[in-house]
């Protein structure tokens, strides 16, 4: 069966791919996309931009949203997606806790799915997981994640996760660290206080989106990095998204956990 696509943000930078990725995959069909820009132009065959969400879904009846908007605006996208019975695949990070709670509680009132990831990349999922395996054997580390300047929250939701990983296994990972004087604040990078992780956030022209861990012990450094050359290694992530919510109503966090 066809699954029947809404692109939201599609003429934004991720956007654009996801548009690609839709339209070569065979078991997908694209039928409306949506952006604040550009209202009108053409993205594919008769498929042209449109601005207004609850009309175009009312109208083209898509049965997967797949948003990588904005950190302000994804909160209020998911709800409507819910409440209109559209299940939706999220790329956008930056939702606190309490909204990942609320969406789940919605889901699971309104029967539709929802998934959520801070990174799609099976590269990086790979990384997160080997990141918590050393954990068990190290009490020091940090972590630095890279993006461009494009982005608007920090640290990502790649690093977030991947401290709630390693934090899982061990509950101090500045073991045997004096008191330490700021000199200039943030100069240690943010704490993960659940595990005493300092994460460090680097947003610079260039970039897309890689991030390191650095673990120590004495007499030794291990280094376990991520670098996403483009956007397109996402995609092999959204699509496995796609497919998993198309066949299931739950709320779902995390690519790792239908790898």
């Amino acid at each position: 069966m066809t699954i029947r696509i809404a692109v939201v943000g599609a003429l934004g930078k991720m956007g654009q791919e996801v548009v690609k990725a839709v339209i070569a995959d065979k078991n997908l069909e694209l039928v409306c996309a949506i952006d604040k820009y550009n209202t009108g132009c053409n993205v594919h065959n008769d498929v042209t931009v449109e601005s207004d969400i609850k009309a175009a879904f009312e109208l083209h009846k898509p049965d997967v949203a797949i948003d990588f908007t904005q950190p302000d605006t994804i909160f209020e996208n998911i709800k409507l997606y819910l409440n209109l019975g559209v299940k939706s695949v999220i790329g956008t990070t930056g939702l606190s806790k309490e909204q990942l709670n609320e969406i789940e509680s919605l889901c699971k009132e309104k029967n539709t799915g929802c998934f959520i990831a801070p990174n799609f990349s099976t590269g990086a999922i790979l990384m997160m997981k080997f990141a918590q395996m050393a954990a068990k054997y190290f009490n020091n580390a940090e972590i630095l994640e890279f993006h461009h300047n494009q982005k608007k929250d920090a640290p990502s939701g790649t690093a977030i996760k991947t401290a709630e990983l390693m934090a899982q296994v061990n509950s101090n990972f500045k073991t045997g660290n004096v008191d330490e004087v700021e000199l200039i604040k943030g100069a240690r990078g943010g704490n993960f206080d659940t595990a005493n992780i300092s994460i460090h956030a680097v947003r610079m022209p260039g970039f897309v989106a890689s991030q390191e861990v650095i673990f120590g012990s004495m007499g030794q450094t291990l280094k376990i990095r991520h670098d996403s050359i483009n956007r397109e290694c996402y995609m092999g992530g959204v699509i496995m998204a796609v497919n998993y919510v198309a066949k299931n109503n739950n709320f779902m966090y995390g690519l790792e956990n239908i790898l």
